[in-house]
């Protein structure tokens, strides 16, 4: 793979492994090793704010798996646009929606250069279907929506499946969190969706606060919301059942047992239609 071919830049990659990034931080909650010490020791002083961080984490991509699978086996989707993709944890978005049909296409967006590094193995396609990458920013909207790679892999004229998942809480209300979303899902047609996983201070705000702070003293922004304004971001949307709920619940598997607290997951999870 030819880096700079893949990102539409140059191929001098600046790793800047002495800053932590959220997908390494992402990376050694789940139990990766694709990660440094800066992410490594904000990871752990995030946990000493919030001890239940991993089990977030967990929920959180369960709750992507089970998304995808309902998305590409229920939904007939055969597109998505991952962005926010962060580094590949089995099993990724191309894995269970391929799963179901072989032909689906996978593009995934990410702007964190080890992520780049590491897209060889995410685009591990079917032979029917595709998986691509861009590296682009989420708040460049105009970048992703134009990226060569997105549009030879995605035709934006049939129904996409928008993913984000963990990533809108690293937007700040300055930043036009509802305008990005809005601008996305504007480009794609009708019969489309949106799953958003987003974290919430809801259930226990000083653990949140804390783990915000750290964030924060690092040079990261986390901006944990309420249910209401989670919600928010489904606007003109048909939600598909049971709504938003903590991730853990929402369409849960059928083998699940002793489900985390809501409070552990401090997670909402949602999946909606553009009509």
């Amino acid at each position: 793979m030819d880096p700079g071919a893949e990102d539409g830049g140059s191929a001098t990659i600046d790793l800047r492994t002495d800053l932590p990034h959220p997908a390494r931080i992402y990376d050694y909650l789940l139990g990766g090793k694709d990660n440094f010490a800066a992410d490594r020791a904000a990871a752990e002083e995030a946990l000493r704010a919030n001890p239940d961080g991993r089990i977030s984490c967990r929920e959180n991509r369960a709750f992507l798996q089970r998304a995808v699978h309902y998305l590409a086996a229920e939904a007939d989707i055969r597109q998505f646009l991952d962005i926010g993709a962060g580094l590949p944890t089995s099993r990724n978005v191309h894995e269970v929606a391929q799963a179901v049909t072989p032909d689906a296409r996978i593009v995934y967006v990410d702007n964190d250069p080890i992520v780049l590094t590491h897209a060889r193995a995410l685009l591990t396609s079917t032979s029917a279907g595709k998986a691509a990458y861009v590296d682009a920013d989420l708040r460049d909207v105009d970048r992703i929506l134009n990226a060569p790679q997105l549009r030879d892999s995605l035709d934006l004229s049939q129904p996409v499946a928008l993913l984000l998942i963990a990533i809108m809480h690293f937007i700040p209300d300055q930043d036009g969190p509802y305008e990005i979303v809005k601008a996305l899902l504007d480009a794609l047609p009708a019969g489309s969706y949106l799953a958003m996983s987003h974290l919430s201070g809801d259930f226990d705000p000083q653990a949140w606060d804390g783990v915000a702070k750290v964030y924060a003293e690092r040079g990261m922004v986390m901006r944990v919301r309420s249910k209401a304004e989670i919600e928010r971001f489904f606007a003109g949307l048909d939600l598909v059942e049971p709504g938003v709920l903590p991730s853990a619940r929402w369409r849960p598997a059928d083998d699940q047992v002793s489900p985390p607290s809501d409070a552990a997951v401090a997670c909402y999870g949602g999946l909606a239609r553009k009509a």
